[in-house]
This record gives C-alpha cells, sequence and structure tokens, in this order.
C-alpha cells in the first residue's frame, strides 16, 4: 500500500503524543520501564494506527487482528496506544500502576484490548502461535502480531517457539523484534549476544525483514510485504534506540525500569513538543 507523506508525518506526530503519554504516566505512578516502552512506539503507532483491523468499540470482535506484548514490562506504551485509539478513557492513564486500577504495572484482562497477560518473559511467541493455529482452525482471516524484546531472545521459549512457527507454516504471524540493544543489567552484547540475529531467524525458517525501527516509512513497508509472505512466518528485526525521543534517556541502561523525577519529565515532555 502506498503512504502518502502527510499519513507517514501524522503517525509521526501520533507517535510523539504516545511518547508524551508515556512519559506522563511513569511520572505520575512514580514506577515502571521508559527504556523499552519509548524503543518500541514507532512500531506499536504505526500497528494501531495504520495496519491493525480492530475495533475499540468491540474489543472482542472475532475478526480482529490479534496483538500480543510479549516483553509485557513495556505496557505503558500499549496502554497509551490503546487508550488514544478509543478502548477507554485516556484519563484512565493516570491510574497507571494504582490498586485497582484497569492498567496494571504489566497487562492483563482487566485492560480493555487486552486478550491474554503478559509478563513472564520468554513465552509471547508461543501465545501467538497459539492465536495464529486458533485462526487457521476457525477459518478466520485476522493475523496475529507479537512485540518481542531483544533481551527476552536469549530465552529458550522463544526459539521453541520459532521452530513450531515455522514448522506449522504460520504465515499470518508477524513479530517485531524492538531490537535496542540494551536490557536490565546492562547491553545485551555483553550478557548473551544475540548476533548474528537475522541469520538465527532465518535459519529457523522465517522470512526476515529488516528496518530501522524509527523511520515510519520503512515500518509501514516492512508490515505490508509481511502480509505477502506465504508458508512461513515473519519477523521484523527493529534496530532501535532504548529511551527514544528523550535526549537523556536514549542508550542509558538505568531507564530501562527507572520511572523519571517530576523533574526529568518536565525536562522529557518539553522535548517531545
Amino acid at each position: 500500500m502506498a503512504y502518502t507523506d502527510q499519513q507517514v508525518k501524522d503517525l509521526e506526530a501520533k507517535a510523539k503524543e504516545v511518547r508524551r503519554f508515556i512519559i506522563q504516566m511513569l511520572a505520575k505512578a512514580g514506577s515502571g520501564h521508559p527504556g523499552g516502552s519509548l524503543s518500541a512506539t514507532d512500531l506499536i503507532t504505526a500497528l494501531y494506527f495504520s495496519v491493525l483491523r480492530h475495533n475499540p468499540k468491540d474489543p472482542n470482535w472475532p475478526d480482529r487482528d490479534r496483538f500480543h506484548m510479549s516483553k509485557g514490562h513495556c505496557c505503558p506504551l500499549w496502554y497509551a496506544v490503546l487508550a488514544d485509539s478509543g478502548y477507554f478513557p485516556i484519563d484512565k492513564l493516570w491510574t497507571l500502576r494504582q490498586l485497582g486500577s484497569i492498567l496494571q504495572g504489566h497487562p492483563d484482562r482487566h485492560t480493555p484490548g487486552v486478550d491474554v497477560a503478559s509478563g513472564s518473559l520468554g513465552q509471547g511467541l508461543s501465545v501467538a502461535l497459539g492465536m495464529s493455529l486458533a485462526g487457521r482452525l476457525d477459518k478466520l482471516d485476522y493475523r496475529v502480531y507479537v512485540l518481542v524484546g531483544d533481551g527476552e531472545t536469549q530465552e529458550g521459549n522463544i526459539w521453541e517457539a520459532a521452530m513450531a512457527c515455522a514448522h506449522f507454516k504460520c504465515d499470518n504471524l508477524c513479530a517485531m523484534l524492538d531490537n535496542n540493544g540494551i536490557q536490565i543489567d546492562g547491553k545485551t552484547k555483553d550478557i548473551m549476544n544475540l548476533e548474528p540475529i537475522a541469520a538465527k531467524w532465518q535459519a529457523f525458517g522465517w522470512h526476515v525483514i529488516e528496518i530501522n525501527g524509527h523511520n515510519m516509512k520503512e515500518i509501514l513497508a516492512a508490515y505490508d510485504q509481511a502480509k505477502t509472505i506465504k508458508g512461513k512466518p515473519t519477523i521484523i528485526i527493529a534496530h532501535t534506540t532504548k529511551g527514544k525521543g528523550v535526549s537523556f534517556m536514549e542508550g542509558v541502561v538505568d531507564f530501562h525500569g527507572r520511572a523519571p523525577t517530576k523533574d526529568e519529565a518536565e525536562k522529557a515532555l518539553k522535548e517531545l513538543e
């Protein structure tokens, strides 16, 4: 599908709005994970506002495309996009991590638009596999999208699921790898090196697309290409920057799981104006 320059600009503006929501939510909560939420913002903004077939007024619509966030600690991003799409009022975002809120520190089914709880890393690709095979059995033509983290990809369950997705020729499944190079304890290359990551996925039988995960045109083209692939699943390896959009958070390990202070939030929001 051809996208106009204005459509691309609108998505870029929407992504900036989503980043502002993330900062505000985390500062209000005083805890949470900004780094990976910000690095995957462009991927998920494009998905929800241009690619995904969904209906916020009917979250359980049987024919909807499915999305699962395997790296559940980055749910501030998901919540911001869901609210901005109309699944629930935006003012609910300010209740993040509060007792009784529909927005917990990791996703669960109390949140409209969330099908499966997540947060225990390494399991999400298996969830997506189940969704993919269920669609085939039910003769529904929906697509399944799943976001996984690079640190998460060090887990063996990911590779068991990767084998199974290829074995069952799950061509209605598209995984997105948020390859920002940083996990909770440091750089992924120092903790458990993933490279050559593209070759690994190819060897497991996947169609691999590598992109700049902050280039909206490349993101949209990758999603479009994934829809054309038959007989195998697709993974979009998105090379991203941890904390993208906020200069003092970019590439900083500390902001994997530390919410901004009030002063830091004000500074970040000025940068995102």
